[in-house]
C-alpha cells in the first residue's frame, strides 16, 4: 500500500505461531472455555473450576484475549462469538475435538522438515502415514465430524441426493457424516461405506446414533484395490482426491465411473483454489500439507479437477461454493448435461 512502512510483524506472528496453537490446545485440554460459558469470568474461578494455578490461569487467559480468542471484561474473561460457538464443549458445533487429529503428531511430523519436502518434491516421512489403519484416521473420524457438518448438510441437500430411491458409495468414508446426512434427509437412500475396519467402526457407531444404522453397511479395504461393486446412484468422494497424483485420481474415477448407473454421478468435497492457486488462503494453503504428508497430493483447481474427471468418463461438471466451509464441491455427471 502506498506510503506504508514495513514491518516485521508477520515474520514474527508465523514464526511464533506454533505458541497460539499450544496455546489453544492447553485451553482445550483444560475446558477453559467451557469454564467461561458456565459463568466462571475471573481467574480465581477459573483455577478451581480447571483444576489449575490462578497464575497459569491468568497467563493463558491474557494470551488468547491477546490473540482473539477471548474478551477481557474487567477483572474476568469472556468469550467471543466464535469461541462460544466452536470451543464451548456444549455447543452442538464444537470443535475441539478436532486438535486430536490437527495436532496429532501424524500432521505434525511432515512439517519437522519441510526443506527436504521441497526438495524431494513430495513426502520424506519414512513411515507410511496414509495407511488405511493408521491410528490417526480413527481420531481424524472421531473429532473431525462437527467441522465437515455444513458441507455434509449441503451435498445432501443437492437435488442429486433426493433421487428415489438412492444408492450411495461413500469412498474413504471415515466419520461417515456426509452418507449419514444423505440418509438422514431421504429415507429411501442406502449407504455402502468404503474404509479401514478401524474407520468404519466409527462411523457404523455415528450411523447407528443418527437411527440410519439400518440402511448403512461397511465395505473395509484400500479404495484404490477394492472391487467396489456396481448399481450406485450416487458415489461421494470427499477430501481423497488431494492424496493423489492426478494418474491416480483418474484410475480411482474410472473405477467410481463403473460402479455407476449409466445415468449416476460423482460428489468431490475438495479444498479448491482458484485458477490463481494463491486465494482463497485456506484451500490455496493446503497444497503444502500435502507437499509434506503425500509423494504427489495437492489441492487442485477446478479447471485441473475438470480435466482429470473428463478423462475418466465424466463429461459434465459442475462447481458449488459451500457457505460456511472453506471447502467447495464438485458434481460430475456420467452423461452429458443435454441428455
Amino acid at each position: 500500500m502506498l506510503g506504508s512502512q514495513p514491518t516485521p510483524e508477520l515474520f514474527f506472528e508465523t514464526a511464533n505461531a506454533y505458541q497460539r496453537s499450544a496455546c489453544l490446545k492447553a485451553a482445550v485440554d483444560l475446558d477453559l472455555f467451557t469454564a467461561i460459558a458456565e459463568g466462571n469470568s475471573e481467574t480465581a474461578s477459573l483455577a478451581r473450576r480447571c483444576q489449575a494455578s490462578e497464575r497459569g490461569i491468568r497467563i493463558l487467559c491474557e494470551f488468547l484475549a491477546a490473540i482473539g480468542f477471548l474478551t477481557r471484561n474487567g477483572k474476568g474473561f469472556g468469550l467471543t462469538p466464535d469461541s462460544a460457538v466452536f470451543l464451548d464443549r456444549n455447543s452442538p458445533a464444537y470443535l475441539g475435538g478436532t486438535l486430536e487429529f490437527l495436532l496429532s503428531k501424524h500432521q505434525r511430523a511432515g512439517f519437522e522438515d519441510v526443506t527436504a519436502a521441497v526438495r524431494n518434491g513430495g513426502t520424506v516421512l519414512d513411515e507410511d502415514h496414509s495407511g488405511a489403519d493408521d491410528e490417526v484416521w480413527v481420531k481424524f473420524a472421531r473429532g473431525m465430524a462437527p467441522f465437515m457438518a455444513p458441507a455434509a448438510q449441503f451435498i445432501a441437500g443437492l437435488p442429486v441426493c433426493a433421487a428415489q430411491p438412492l444408492k450411495v458409495l461413500d469412498v474413504a468414508a471415515g466419520h461417515g457424516l456426509f452418507g449419514i446426512e444423505i440418509a438422514r434427509q431421504n429415507p429411501n437412500a442406502e449407504i455402502v461405506a468404503v474404509d479401514s475396519e478401524a474407520v468404519l467402526e466409527v462411523a457404523t457407531e455415528n450411523a447407528a446414533k443418527a437411527g440410519v444404522g439400518s440402511r448403512y453397511r461397511g465395505l473395509p479395504g484400500d479404495a484404490l484395490q477394492l472391487d467396489f461393486g456396481g448399481g450406485y446412484n450416487l458415489v461421494l468422494l470427499t477430501n481423497i482426491l488431494h492424496h493423489f497424483d492426478p494418474a491416480t485420481c483418474t484410475a480411482l474415477l474410472e473405477k467410481v465411473h463403473g460402479a455407476l448407473t449409466p445415468d449416476g454421478c460423482a460428489v468431490t468435497l475438495e479444498f479448491v483454489p482458484d485458477e490463481d492457486r494463491v486465494s482463497p488462503p485456506p484451500a490455496a494453503a493446503f497444497s503444502a500439507v500435502m507437499l509434506v504428508h503425500t509423494p504427489g497430493g495437492q489441492a487442485y483447481t477446478f479447471s485441473e479437477l475438470r480435466r482429470i474427471f473428463e478423462s475418466a468418463g465424466f463429461p459434465a461438471n459442475q462447481l458449488y461454493d459451500v457457505e460456511g466451509s472453506p471447502e467447495r464441491v464438485v458434481v460430475s455427471y456420467r452423461r452429458p448435461a443435454d441428455t
